[in-house]
């Protein structure tokens, strides 16, 4: 299998937030490119969060989230996966990113940082972090879906990811990303050219994505079965969390999954598919009154 190799902090646009450091996570399965933001000094330390991003995402999504939970007495380690920004992969060979493989990485990125974590995956991001608990749940404490649903995304948003795959057909990446800013910022799933920071940091993002990566993961969002039931056999508490608006996921939908689950239920006034983007303090909070409420062991009751 290729192993992802990472860029080097110092060489990166992307700088991290204050407080924080971006290196190269070295795991059994490669690099991983991550920023890694400790406790605030003089803060009892709570806990260890590891933090997965979505479709087109990256590790920078989760910028403006360090901080607050920090404050709360939490490590927050964000991560580029397989072929997203600075973690590199195949740019053409698709194996690599088949769910178990990205789920794989996942486990070897928590025996890496060798400590109990807290997971959160942000769409995609919370798909491939189920496949990973299902695969082994031993490493984690608690686990959200954030802005992450039970199956395969809504009609209107595989038709978005079939737009993607169409030009990624015919077209370079350059070529792709110009083809999105003319058409105006896309939203939910296929939104690349909206994120954390300015334009040109939005297309290098972009242009640092694998395009195998990308086709992989948009074709499984699109035929992603219910695991909900498989989900709920494990022993771990659970947190769904969402905005108040989700195209990708109906809230309902959440709703749903929530009480499947017997899941702790976090909805975010004001935000859509993106709370840790739109209204990064209270979704920052919701996550660490979540963490607050469980036992040390991360066991007992979920709800």
């Amino acid at each position: 299998m290729t192993r992802p190799t990472s860029t080097s902090a110092a060489s990166s646009p992307f700088p991290p937030p204050p407080g924080a450091r971006a290196y190269a996570l070295s795991t059994a399965r490669g690099a991983f490119a991550v920023v890694d933001s400790p406790a605030a000094a003089g803060v009892e330390p709570r806990g260890v969060a590891l933090l997965l991003p979505g479709f087109t995402g990256s590790k920078e999504d989760f910028h403006l989230l360090h901080g607050p939970l920090a404050a709360r007495g939490y490590r927050v380690v964000a991560v580029d996966g397989r072929g997203q920004n600075e973690s590199d992969g195949p740019a053409e060979d698709q194996s690599p990113y088949a769910r178990a493989e990205l789920a794989r990485d996942v486990l070897a990125q928590a025996a890496a940082l060798g400590t109990p974590l807290h997971l959160v995956g942000h769409s995609l991001g919370g798909q491939i972090a189920r496949a990973a608990v299902l695969l082994d749940h031993s490493p984690f404490v608690s686990f959200t879906l954030l802005a992450s649903g039970p199956a395969e995304i809504s009609e209107s948003q595989k038709l978005r990811v079939k737009l993607l795959h169409d030009a990624l057909a015919g077209m370079s990446m350059p070529q792709v990303w110009e083809a999105i800013l003319a058409m105006g910022p896309p939203e939910e799933v296929g939104g690349p050219a909206r994120g954390f920071g300015s334009v040109e940091q939005m297309r290098l993002r972009w242009l640092n994505h694998k395009p195998a990566q990308l086709l992989a993961t948009g074709r499984e969002l699109c035929t992603e079965p219910d695991r909900v039931a498989e989900l709920a056999a494990v022993p771990l508490p659970f947190h769904v969390l969402s905005g108040a608006r989700d195209d990708t996921w109906p809230v309902t939908v959440l709703d749903e999954m929530a009480v499947r689950l017997g899941a702790h239920r976090s909805v975010i006034p004001g935000a859509e598919h993106s709370p840790n983007l739109d209204r990064p303090e209270p979704t920052a909070f919701a996550l660490a009154d979540f963490w607050d409420g469980l036992p040390t062991d991360g066991s007992g009751p979920r709800g």
